[in-house]
């Protein structure tokens, strides 16, 4: 694989992404049911390495990160991490779409449109 899709991701990175992949939460797999079907032609892959960073959800052919939320992001501290994250993931071209782990749970169709009009009117 190109080292482009990694963005120059290191070891550890890999490491910690597959142990995360053997263990996602209820959004996550429920977000996975959607994206593994490879929504308009578009592949996707999950717990993603990307730089310093692992990614929920990542379409390379689209440059699309998408972010699946718990309740610890509703932390001072953490609201901040994720805002640094989400611009040193947008410094490299990318685009971030984050949803809640209850709008996946709770609100799954208007998640799953979301998705898909990116997929459709957002050429690269």
């Amino acid at each position: 694989m190109t080292t482009r899709m990694f963005y120059e991701a290191g070891p550890l990175i890999f490491q910690r992404a597959k142990a995360l992949r053997s263990r996602p939460t209820d959004a996550e797999q429920k977000l996975w049911e959607h994206l593994r079907t490879h929504p308009y032609g578009y592949k996707f892959r999950r717990q993603h390495p990307l730089n310093y960073y692992i990614v929920d959800f990542y379409c390379h052919a689209k440059k699309l990160v998408i972010e699946a939320d718990g309740s610890i992001h509703n932390r001072a501290d953490i609201i901040m991490n994720d805002q640094e994250r989400e611009a040193a993931l947008r410094s490299l071209g990318l685009t971030v779409l984050r949803f809640t782990n209850d709008e996946i749970l709770h609100q799954t169709e208007q998640v799953i449109n979301t998705i898909n009009e990116h997929l459709k009117n957002n050429p690269l």
